[in-house]
């Protein structure tokens, strides 16, 4: 893997020769490196990249590119190519498996070199079509004569075709296989690192960083000498002109106005003064007729108090933000001195994808999110999709595959008409004119011709089932013809009824599936397959491809860059035995793989329903993470917004409380918290560093605590060097020893070389004088390396089941395990080192999911949400032991996340008071005096108010609000009642949790859009509300009998009592409505265990207390 990146004076391209031998005995590829030090001037490194993407990188990137990678546990890492992987046809020269010439050389069946269009490179002008090893061929035989016409190659062609690797071989003398294998990336020269890191430092804010001439080197804080001419040497531009240049910030804070904040923070006070008053009072003055009744309703209240508490502190300081897009765009994409072609000079975004069974989350949905990543707005040579398939289902694969032959059309025709949004089943779904503000002439028939081809696209999709299960009982019906007549040739004697052969799945090219098959077998089930990984689609070419007319089926992309974002498959290793760490660990793979492969300096996850639906959200986000202060930065976290929810929103679906109140008010301390998806990732805080204005912050005193591994900031990261291997420490932090490297991340040194150069492209732009840890002007300007087959290799050994033995991995780097909600800890785990956390709310919706809008599976996800926050709660991971490092009110938040479970089982209690109260006739206060309504008047009143406000500040609405009153009791009194219960037995018992896996429906139904809301599925979560439900009936009944036939009526009681009872139903409407399924159709099982609560909670009453006049159940009955 070649090494371009400004790291110091020079850089070390290595160029690797691969023997492609897939025939051999151990199917192993060998190769070899060479390593050529070019220094970094002006006029080497535009010329020299170009070159070797010209050459003999081709062929590496072409091989890897065209081969699926297979290996793991005490296997051999294999590389197959593969020449076709699915049915459909494709002619994109990014296309893995796109059509090709093959060389003309009789029997040689490889394919020619092409360049960035795909077109064949062939080295003589007669035009005969050769291969790169016929061509080393050719050369080696000292005559360099063309097989075609028979004449010597000219010089020019064999400079052009790159034979630049005569006298390389001799660097490689010595050398292990292992570092033949590996790239490594660091210069020596401890001068010229420290000039990138104190470039910031001493530079003008009003000057540009640039290279000259006269200057080698990065970072030059100087502007060019005039010539003799008056002229400048070097860069062109004058001076003052880029002084008068007013720097420009990339974000904005807008603080909420005083006239809606100073009153909610007087609310929030004078709400806390009336609970405390009223709290004081209710100790104060029991109930002498009913303690019990009394003294648990004063524990519940006490124990809402402190909740609310918890849950309101931390609103206390809400802000919103606004990202600059243009100015984004003028600073990293606009023509200035230092970057005079205007090419990119952003980070790389690598976005992870994760997905796990094909059949709960349907690979047209996942198919959909990859096209709107494909063709999101931000620079195509920066991008790198990886998707995650933690099933290995092949079905996965090959919908993967036809997502990438169909972005061919897909991506340019939304690059031409600025299409939003940008999956194409939400687009084609739209009820608004999709004519609207189109200017193009050909909109029309573009959109037609996408329209069917996407119609196409999905019959092919919904078709694979299908066709998998056809295809491979064809091959194994040709396998078991093959064993029964080698069984006849050797005269077995034995019944050919006995022949008994695996039931294989297949892929389209006859190979056998490595990851699981439709029928397990050994070695191919969920939890038991080898690592894959597979190139969909190639790294794109440095510069912009326009397309024709042939490229598209007639659509005219003369001026459409029709390039594609590189596309990667990858299943990570299982093996019994193993703890694999659910999603966690695959996005940990991820990680991995992903730093090998691409080493994007930001990471993007998205859930596999949840597409890009502005396709511009990524320049937001990367608009805070570039701007001043952004190097602190540990994540930027994105709203959650769903489709396909019903309009009522019954079970508070959207929870925009959550993400429009919760979280903005969050934004105003230390950020927000992580919630799974939707989450721009700086890498380097997923490695467990800390952030660099904490390394400026220590004191002399921080060299005691030196020998504290979890304070490592990336200085401590190791440098390799470029020319021995060694390993060079940072001084200000040994710890992080030669020994200590394995024990943390693993033995891939491939993957230890990305940190600090994850970390160098992450930084902020050097152009202000506060920026303390920048980067110069286009240092990333520079293309991507290419793809080698020893790079992807090393990628399939990270991903192997054994890599994170005896590591750190999910204890302090990479997402956290020993959590359903891995999410919340892995951001807690970044805010407790000192980072910070940005939310970024977006002009249109960044990103659009789906979420389960039925009863049963809303419940599901809601217990599996609270049951991680109950193992935060008694895991170290409690906010109650955070450092110092966090801020009291994001502990105060943090707090709450763990302890929102135990209010269920005060709120369950609560919600049977009213009952008992009408049932018994007392109430939880002696008698209602005006003391009592006047407390439980300004308690509820001051509530009011502060909802107001909250939707004043916050944009949502009243509707949405009450929803999620309402669903909170909902979940309090199910889901979360259980969580507690389960958190209890896994920490006393050890008994593991399991959750259910939220199906996720393709919304395929044409009759009605909201079928899965009528579904009922009966759960056991259920009971606790239909019983409060069925008692608090049953109470408010008896209660109002009694009081209309009794001597001496008790109207407070029946009152206070029936108060309450409506508050607790009215809460509880959504749920029964949804017992009630479609049009009021209530399931049976709803009446047989209705009618068995209501006999059981009766006859257990008139058995406590029998009616007067009788001293047991029997005897007559009266009202007193």
């Amino acid at each position: 893997m070649a090494s371009n990146y400004p790291n110091g004076s020079s850089r070390f391209n290595h160029f690797k020769q691969t023997s492609n031998d897939l025939d051999s005995d151990i199917g192993r590829v060998e190769f070899a490196t060479y390593t050529v030090q070019i220094p970094a001037t002006p006029d080497n490194q535009p010329a020299g990249v170009s070159l070797q993407r010209s050459t003999s990188q081709r062929v590496e990137d072409q091989y890897a590119s065209s081969s699926m990678f297979t290996g793991g546990y005490n296997c051999i890492t294999r590389a197959q190519l593969k020449d076709k992987v699915i049915e459909t046809d494709t002619s994109h020269p990014q296309m893995t498996w796109a059509k090709g010439s093959y060389c003309t050389v009789p029997g040689c069946d490889a394919q020619v070199v092409t360049d960035e269009r795909g077109l064949d490179i062939v080295p003589c002008e007669c035009g005969y079509k050769i291969c790169m090893d016929c061509y080393r061929d050719a050369m080696r035989n000292g005559e360099s004569i063309c097989p075609g016409c028979k004449e010597p190659y000219k010089e020019m062609d064999m400079n052009e075709y790159g034979v630049t690797m005569r006298q390389q071989r001799l660097s490689t003398d010595g050398m292990s296989k292992t570092e033949r294998r590996m790239s490594l990336m660091k210069s020596k020269s401890m001068k010229s690192k420290a000039l990138v890191e104190s470039q910031a430092i001493e530079m003008d804010q009003n000057q540009w960083l640039f290279e000259t001439k006269g200057s080698y080197g990065y970072g030059n804080a100087m502007w060019p000498k005039a010539d003799e001419n008056g002229g400048h040497d070097g860069m062109g531009g004058d001076p003052k002109m880029f002084k008068e240049k007013q720097w420009k910030p990339l974000t904005r804070e807008v603080t909420i106005s005083a006239a809606i904040l100073s009153p909610y923070r007087l609310l929030v006070l004078a709400r806390l003064v009336a609970l405390g008053l009223f709290l004081q009072w209710r100790v104060r003055h029991p109930n002498e007729d009913a303690v019990w009744l009394w003294l648990m309703s004063v524990i519940c209240e006490f124990w809402f108090a402190f909740s609310w508490i918890l849950d309101q502190l931390p609103k206390l300081c809400p802000i919103n933000r606004i990202a600059y897009v243009d100015v984004l765009k003028e600073k990293f994409e606009t023509p200035n001195p230092s970057n005079p072609t205007g090419k990119s000079d952003l980070p790389g975004i690598d976005i992870f994808v994760s997905t796990a069974d094909p059949e709960k989350e349907p690979p047209l949905v996942t198919a959909n999110t990859i096209l709107s990543i494909l063709a999101t707005d931000y620079p195509v040579e920066k991008l790198a999709c990886y998707v995650s398939d933690d099933g290995g289902a092949l079905l996965t694969f090959e919908a993967m595959a036809e997502a990438a032959s169909f972005a061919n059309l897909w991506v340019p025709f939304c690059r031409k008409h600025d299409i939003e949004p940008r999956n194409p089943e939400s687009y084609f779904s739209m009820k608004r004119d999709p004519y609207k503000n189109k200017v193009r002439s050909d909109f029309v028939r573009d959109r037609r011709q996408v329209k069917r081809e996407y119609d196409e696209f999905k019959v092919r999709i919904n078709g694979l089932p299908d066709s998998i299960r056809r295809r491979s009982d064809a091959f194994n019906a040709r396998e078991e013809i093959k064993a029964m007549k080698l069984r006849r040739e050797n005269r077995d004697d034995e019944p050919v009824e006995n022949l008994k052969l695996p039931k294989a799945t297949w892929m389209t090219d006859g190979t056998q599936w490595p990851g699981t098959w439709v029928i397990s077998a050994p070695e191919h089930t969920k939890g038991d397959h080898a690592s894959i990984i597979q190139v969909m689609l190639k790294p794109p070419s440095d510069e912009p491809l326009k397309g024709t007319e042939d490229d598209s089926n007639s659509m005219n992309l003369s001026e459409v860059d029709i390039r594609l974002p590189m596309l990667v498959y990858v299943s990570r290793e299982k093996r019994p035995g193993y703890d694999h760490n659910k999603k966690a660990g695959a996005m940990n793979a991820l990680v991995r793989a992903s730093a090998v492969m691409s080493n994007g300096a930001f990471i993007l996850n998205l859930d596999c329903d949840h597409y890009i639906y502005y396709s511009q959200a990524m320049r937001e986000g990367m608009c805070f993470m570039m701007d001043h202060g952004g190097e602190r930065l540990c994540y930027v976290q994105f709203p959650q917004r769903f489709e396909g929810i019903d309009p009522s929103d019954r079970y508070a679906n959207h929870n925009t409380v959550f993400f429009d109140v919760n979280m903005r008010a969050l934004d105003g301390i230390q950020g927000p918290v992580y919630v799974g998806t939707g989450c721009l990732f700086r890498r380097v805080a997923l490695y467990g560093f800390d952030p660099p204005s904490l390394k400026e912050r220590d004191s002399c005193c921080s060299g005691f605590f030196a020998k504290r591994k979890k304070t490592s900031s990336v200085a401590s990261a190791p440098e390799v060097d470029s020319q021995d291997g060694s390993v060079e420490l940072d001084n200000e932090n040994e710890e992080m020893g030669l020994s200590l490297i394995p024990k943390t991340f693993g033995n891939s040194s491939l993957f230890v070389d990305s940190i600090r150069v994850a970390e160098f492209q992450g930084r902020p732009l050097a152009d202000h004088p506060s920026m303390k840890n920048g980067r110069h002007i286009g240092a990333l300007t520079l293309p991507r390396e290419l793809l080698d087959a020893s790079t992807v290799a090393e990628a399939i050994s990270c991903i192997s089941c054994w890599y994170e033995d005896k590591t750190e991995w999910g204890q302090r780097v990479g997402w956290i395990y020993g959590s359903v909600t891995e999410d919340v800890v892995t951001g807690y785990r970044m805010h407790n080192r000192g980072w910070k956390s940005i939310y970024c709310v977006t002009k249109k919706d960044a990103f659009r999911g789906s979420a389960p809008i039925n009863l049963t599976d809303r419940l599901h996800q809601v217990l599996r949400w609270a049951t991680g926050s109950v193992e935060i709660f008694f895991s170290r991971n409690n906010a109650l032991l955070a450092s110092s490092r966090m801020k009291f009110l994001q502990r105060i938040a943090y707090l709450n996340v763990a302890m929102y479970p135990f209010t269920s089982i005060f709120l369950i209690v609560y919600c049977f008071l009213p009952a008992l109260s009408l049932f018994t006739g007392k109430f939880i206060v002696q008698e209602l005096n005006v003391t009592f309504l006047v407390y439980l008047l300004g308690i509820t009143i001051t509530l009011i108010l502060l909802a107001v406000l909250e939707i004043k500040w916050s944009g949502i609405e009243l509707e949405e609000w009450w929803r999620n009153e309402q669903f909170w009791l909902i979940g309090g009194t199910s889901a979360h009642l259980a969580a507690v219960l389960q958190g209890l037995l896994k920490v006393i018992a050890g008994i593991e949790i399991s959750f259910t896996l939220t199906s996720k429906s393709g919304g395929d139904d044409a009759d009605d859009d909201f079928v899965d809301l009528y579904i009922f599925k009966w759960t056991s979560l259920m009971v606790p509300p239909i019983t409060i439900i069925m008692i608090n009936l049953i109470g408010m009944g008896v209660a109002l009998c009694r009081t209309i036939y009794s001597d001496a009526p008790k109207w407070s009681a029946l009152l206070g009592g029936s108060f309450f009872s409506f508050w607790v139903l009215a809460h509880l409407y959504p749920f029964a409505k949804g017992l009630m399924g479609r049009r009021g159709r209530t399931p049976t099982i709803v009446y047989v265990w209705s009618g068995l609560l209501a006999i059981t909670i009766s006859l257990l009453w008139v058995a406590i207390s029998p009616p007067s006049g009788s001293d047991g159940i029997g005897g007559s009955f009266q009202f007193p």
